[in-house]
């Protein structure tokens, strides 16, 4: 049983450590903090994340980077059309010994790793898709028959391109509840493209430093399960996701009006973990409404979608969100 004092102590040192893993990831992947704050908060909570952005704006470098800061064995996939299931979860092959006997052997896919890079996942067919399913939701895969165990921790972070749809499988709504969080990776502003520019043209570039292993980054997600949310913050949370469903009596009309469906209760359980994550990465020690606020639009976009009449009305997913998390930070607020 932890004391008061021990929690808070252990609070306060996880958070100076994620300040460091900020410097650290900092030093290779140059500006766009919003967005290692995202992917910081989706591995101190034991979750997945996946990265929407254009083609060099470095999601892969700092995917890279944080399996060297949080001390992580890391693996890539590059998926295309092609990719079988076996390409990443492994495959038995027969082999015959010295002495003539012949026995079947398991030769590990690249999933069995702690930090996994799905790169282009949507380039991958259904049935590749599914293959992460059971590893995302249960941490094992099962192959022949037999459960196998993956690394741990295990996190997986997407890659998808928000353009080129060309030749690709849009992720199902399932699979898409199983990323903790949506990270959207937009263009740098005029002087952090200067900062890249010097800093990744010349002889030398920086490296990153490990903050973590693998063993305190489990523990940091221990921790933070321990950290205390108030009743007010988890009302609001109840109140920003059963808004954003068109059919709950809580419903705005403009959510009526937009929204097809809406998130499911995995979307609360993720808003409760990535609060907790953004008041420790501000040195808090216990989430506020501005951290439900914040945290609105990375943990519902992926869940929810659009009516085909609020498509054709040029309506945005991120304004009908923001505009829910308005409203139920004002009763908040209030209250």
């Amino acid at each position: 049983m932890v004391n008061d004092a021990d929690l808070v102590a252990g609070i306060e040192t996880l958070s100076a450590k994620l300040g460091e893993a900020r410097q650290s990831i900092a030093a290779r992947f140059i500006g766009q903090p919003r967005v290692v704050d995202l992917t910081l908060t989706a591995l101190v909570c034991g979750g997945h994340a996946v990265l929407i952005g254009l083609p060099g704006l470095g999601k892969t470098r700092l995917v890279d980077t944080l399996s060297t800061v949080m001390g992580l064995n890391g693996n890539r996939i590059q998926f295309t059309p092609d990719l079988m299931p076996a390409d990443i979860l492994g495959s038995e092959v027969l082999e015959t010994t010295g002495d003539g006997t012949r026995n079947f052997r398991f030769i590990e896919g690249p999933i069995f790793c702690q930090l996994l890079m799905a790169d282009e996942i949507n380039r991958a067919s259904p049935r590749t898709q599914s293959a992460l399913l059971q590893a995302m939701q249960e941490k094992e895969v099962t192959i022949a028959g037999q459960h196998r165990a993956l690394g741990m921790p295990f996190h997986v972070l997407a890659t998808q391109n928000p353009i080129e749809q060309e030749g690709t499988y849009p992720l199902p709504e399932a699979q898409l509840d199983r990323f903790l969080v949506q990270i959207d990776v937009p263009y740098p502003d005029r002087d952090t493209e200067k900062d890249i520019l010097i800093a990744t043209t010349g002889v030398e570039e920086a490296e990153s430093e490990a903050v973590f292993t693998a063993t305190e980054l489990l523990e940091a997600q221990t921790l933070l399960r321990r950290m205390p949310v108030g009743e007010n913050i988890v009302e609001m949370i109840l109140d920003l996701v059963r808004g954003c469903r068109p059919n709950d009596e809580g419903a705005t009309d403009l959510v009526r009006q937009n929204v097809s469906w809406g998130p499911g209760p995995r979307a609360a359980q993720a808003l409760m973990l990535t609060v907790r994550a953004q008041a420790l990465l501000n040195g808090r020690l216990a989430p506020s409404a501005e951290d439900v606020r914040a945290m609105a639009v990375p943990v519902l976009e992926h869940r929810m979608a659009l009516s085909f009449a609020a498509r054709a009305r040029g309506e945005s997913i991120h304004a009908t969100i923001n505009s829910v998390a308005e409203q139920t930070t004002r009763v908040a607020t209030a209250a």
